[in-house]
């Protein structure tokens, strides 16, 4: 049984809700098109907008718990001190994709409110799908400041598991 504490964060919930979502929609839609040679014309819409939600609130999870992918062979092999310089430099990579992550999904989301401009599929504002790409774009920054603080405190999390 994992010793581990549970993610309850807002990040995980709605990345399991997104999933859910997906697979109740995706489950829904076979089994109209097999009964009745029909589908439904949401589905294909949503899917993607909550497929690109449950990427970014994962993301979002997994730099808080420092489970991204990542080459660690420098890691391993560098003093205490010169580790720590390049916790920060991971870090500070992350933040400035992010962060231009952020400003252009927000750019984006703004002019899409603006124009007024509607999904091609349900004709819903595209604003409404977009809006979510700087605001987990900036949780992602949140979680992987918290998880350097954590690094260089040397307060690893307990299910990160760093093969000799």
């Amino acid at each position: 049984m994992s010793t581990r504490p549970p993610k309850f964060r807002p990040e995980a919930w709605l990345a399991s809700l997104s999933l859910i979502a997906i697979c109740l929609i995706s489950l829904g839609n076979v089994i109209v098109r097999y009964a009745t040679d029909a589908s439904f014309a949401f589905t294909e819409e949503f899917s993607v907008f909550l497929l690109v939600l449950l990427t970014f609130a994962g993301a979002a999870v997994a730099a808080r718990h420092n489970q991204h992918i990542r080459i660690e062979l420098v890691e391993h092999h560098l003093p205490k001190p010169a580790l720590k310089v390049v916790y920060v430099l991971q870090w500070l990579a992350g933040v400035i994709v992010l962060g231009v992550t952020c400003w252009y999904g927000a750019k984006l989301a703004l002019e899409e409110y603006q124009w007024e401009s509607l999904s091609p599929g349900l004709g819903l504002p595209n604003w409404i799908y977009v809006a979510w790409l700087p605001l987990l774009a900036a949780a992602i920054v949140v979680r992987t400041t918290q998880n350097l603080i954590d690094r260089l405190r040397g307060n690893e999390p307990q299910e990160v598991i760093h093969e000799p």
